[in-house]
């Protein structure tokens, strides 16, 4: 058995900007950057047609939309620049701590998080108050390429565990993205009903063990 966690909304809490392609743009002017003056509308505008449950990385997609109206600039400055938006405080929720160790206690513990900024999911636990060597596998839809709730997202998850998809249980906030465990033969637990507390007794409930 092995129990995989949401991050954002779940295990912690962050800051977002309000409007994040005014951030971007700060960011990228910041380093150098002749940012388009309708970048509002370029930021928004698809730049690439993915597969349905494909994850696009931030920085690829504004990376194209600069290049759409005419602007340069290197994937290392772009990268920072994202990173510089989106690298904002983080709480670690109350009761996270206590329901990674129980989870620990069955069996094996990962991350499964939906973020299109690549390393902000490693980034934001190393700032959190939770013990990152806790955690058997991080796997981030940047990374593995499949948002939740696709059932691929899951079984990346599931693979990077070492254990078939039957075997998890994952727990998160979401029941549109997170609840999609349901449908790839894991189990979900979702904060909706279940608080992080509460967490130790509703695995021994589902007989993880």
């Amino acid at each position: 058995m092995a129990v995989s966690f949401d991050l954002f909304g779940t295990l912690v809490a962050v800051a977002r900007p309000a409007e994040p392609a005014e951030a971007v743009a700060r960011q990228l002017g910041e380093r150098g950057v002749a940012v388009p003056d309708d970048w509002a509308t370029a930021y928004r505008e698809p730049q690439v047609t993915v597969e349905a449950g494909a994850e696009l990385a931030l920085s690829d997609h504004v990376g194209r939309a600069l290049s759409s109206r005419g602007v340069d600039a290197d994937a290392e400055t772009v990268a920072a620049a994202i990173r510089g938006a989106f690298d904002g405080p983080v709480d670690t929720r109350e009761g996270a701590e206590a329901a990674v160790a129980a989870a620990a206690e069955h069996g094996l513990v990962g991350v499964l998080s939906n973020c299109s900024v690549d390393g902000l999911v490693e980034r934001t636990l190393a700032r959190s108050r939770l013990d990152a060597d806790r955690f058997d596998a991080v796997v981030a839809s940047v990374d593995c390429g499949w948002r939740k709730p696709d059932r691929r997202a899951f079984e990346a998850v599931a693979d990077a565990l070492g254990v078939p998809v039957a075997d998890l249980v994952h727990v998160g906030d979401d029941p549109a993205t997170d609840g999609g465990a349901d449908d790839t033969g894991a189990r979900s637990v979702l904060l909706t009903d279940t608080d992080l507390p509460d967490l130790p007794a509703r695995l021994e409930a589902m007989g993880c063990r």
